[in-house]
């Protein structure tokens, strides 16, 4: 956030100079493309992509499904999902197991560099470990937690397609942030 700040205090600073003299107008466009640049670059990415993200990155999808976000409380999950797991936030994806397979390990392009509430930027790895009965077809859900508040870092992914690489499979319950991407 201060990068942000500190970006665009530049920007105005450049583009209102002391001197009086007016900015031409590429001057300011290309000050403006800087600060937002660095803007876009201090919100979400992470520093480097190990081979195998930067592989999933590159290869065609596996699968394209609209998203849908559902948290813990107040009319969202409740309980364990449907492998008797505890759903993990930013982790856990409810889907249609005709399309695809649950116990399957997803790179989600779009959530890579997400900024999570803690500070931490998600990796793309998710875990279809849970069906809903909404869930029909090329459609998924995120789980972001519990409350309402915690679809906020993800909330613009809601109702748009992403683009899905399988990613491998798991076993057992999805992993805990600690261990999810090793």
């Amino acid at each position: 956030m201060l990068n942000t700040a500190a970006a665009l205090a530049m920007f105005w600073a450049m583009a209102f100079s002391g001197s009086g003299e007016p900015q031409s107008y590429e001057a300011v466009v290309a000050i403006d493309a800087a600060a937002m640049e660095t803007a876009a670059a201090d919100e979400g990415s992470i520093d480097a992509l190990s081979a195998e993200q930067a592989d999933l990155m590159a290869g065609d999808p596996d699968w394209r499904a609209s998203a849908r976000l559902y948290h813990a409380g107040g009319g969202g999950a409740t309980g364990n999902d449907s492998l008797g797991c505890r759903p993990i936030a930013m982790r856990t994806v409810a889907v249609d197991p005709r399309v695809i397979p649950r116990r399957t390990k997803l790179f989600i392009r779009e959530t890579v560099g997400l900024r999570m509430s803690d500070g931490t930027v998600h990796d793309g790895y998710w875990y279809a470990s849970d069906t809903g009965g909404a869930i029909k077809g090329a459609k998924i859900d995120l789980y972001t937690g519990h409350g309402r508040g915690s679809m906020r870092q993800a909330m613009n992914l809601n109702m748009k397609t992403l683009t899905i690489a399988n990613a491998g499979d798991f076993d057992g319950c999805p992993p805990a942030w600690e261990t999810a991407s090793n």
